[in-house]
């Protein structure tokens, strides 16, 4: 279920990114759509925790879709994000021994600036408040699953 999640999270990102015009502000420009990627890394969280790496062929999958449902700069530039931030998180999830909501915390700290940035690049819409925004938007998901995580019992949490 959550890998099915993950994967329909990506391709209806890409596609809000490529459907939904910028929105120019004085601080710079923001695709409407930062506001949703909050969500795919959730769904990437408990995806990989459901069924460890075989989040990267959700991944794959998910970039390929929308290749063909959003466009193909939009999936590249997601691919190459999402290359780069999985890294991010393989590296803190899967190293650090740490209770599930921990490890979720951490790699969100870490990966979804970076995501940000190489994604923002990517389609050609990059601006500081964009990456402020969209790393903001991350973020609350991941507090928001850290607090979920903190309401269940241990072995629910530990488990990988």
């Amino acid at each position: 279920m959550w890998l099915s999640a993950y994967v329909a999270s990506v391709v209806g990102v890409n596609v809000a990114f490529d459907v939904l015009p910028l929105i120019e502000t004085p601080w710079g420009v923001v695709p409407p759509a930062a506001l949703l990627v909050g969500a795919v890394f959730v769904f990437r969280d408990f995806a990989q925790r459901a069924v460890g790496h075989w989040v990267l062929a959700g991944m794959a999958i998910g970039v390929a879709l929308s290749y063909w449902l959003a466009s193909p700069y939009v999936a590249l530039a997601s691919a190459a994000a999402f290359a780069v931030s999985e890294l991010v998180d393989w590296a803190v999830y899967s190293v650090l021994r740490r209770p599930f909501r921990e490890r979720v915390l951490a790699s969100s700290l870490l990966g979804t600036p970076i995501d940000s940035v190489v994604f923002l690049v990517g389609i050609g819409a990059f601006s500081w408040f964009g990456v402020v925004v969209m790393t903001l938007a991350k973020l609350v998901a991941a507090v928001g699953v850290y607090a979920y995580c903190g309401g269940r019992s241990a072995s629910e949490n530990e488990h990988d």
